[in-house]
């Protein structure tokens, strides 16, 4: 009888072995961005261009200037947790979705911004943030990717707009300071408040 087991177990230790690849390997191939990641960077970055377009122009006139592609593109990777490549696709998406002239006075700048940004975000979804119960990722997550896109494109349109013309760099880039850091502030607050419940929503 126990050579009987032996030779049974023997026999399905292969079985065993072959579906655990099987498993390993179908872990792996869901290692790309799905079909509801991708319709999900889709309708978070077609409502981050309409709250610009809408929220952000009424906004704009009190003084304040949130960006809501870029807290759309952060949100979604916090909530997708993909690679740093498809981060830095979602970033170029977000950057051509900008391109639209309602979106943007200063063309093509976007396109290195976001890729900045939606890099800087990529990088630091793996990094645990938690004060006690809390995951503040996406709040310093935010914050730094808007500061990142920011001052990017903040740089970018100095150079072009007042240093090609004999203008000072340091004192253009100052005047960005105030706009870029509230930007990245109400954006981060927006994204931490949309984060949890979407979490639990979308069962990240």
């Amino acid at each position: 009888m126990a050579e009987l087991r032996m030779t049974a177990d023997a026999e399905t230790a292969p079985a065993s072995a072959a579906a655990g690849a099987k498993r390993i390997v179908a872990v792996a191939e869901k290692k790309g961005l799905g079909v509801q990641d991708l319709i999900l960077v889709a309708v978070l970055l077609a409502a981050g261009a309409v709250l610009k377009l809408t929220v952000g122009s009424l906004l704009a006139s009190f003084g304040m200037k949130p960006n809501f592609v870029i807290a759309a593109y952060c949100l979604a990777i916090i909530l997708i947790r993909p690679n740093l490549a498809q981060s830095l696709a979602i970033g170029l998406i977000a950057g051509l979705v900008c391109q639209i002239p309602m979106l943007n006075a200063t063309p093509l700048l976007n396109i290195p911004s976001e890729l900045l940004g939606a890099l800087a975000c990529g990088l630091l979804i793996r990094v645990p943030m938690k004060i006690g119960k809390l995951d503040v990722n996406p709040l310093v997550n935010t914050f730094v990717a808007t500061c990142v896109s920011g001052f990017t494109f903040a740089a970018l349109s100095t150079y072009i707009n007042v240093v090609s013309v004999g203008g000072d760099f340091a004192v253009a880039m100052a005047a960005y300071v105030a706009i870029v850091l509230g930007t990245a502030t109400f954006n981060c607050i927006f994204v931490q408040v949309l984060a949890m419940p979407l979490k639990k929503v979308l069962k990240r």
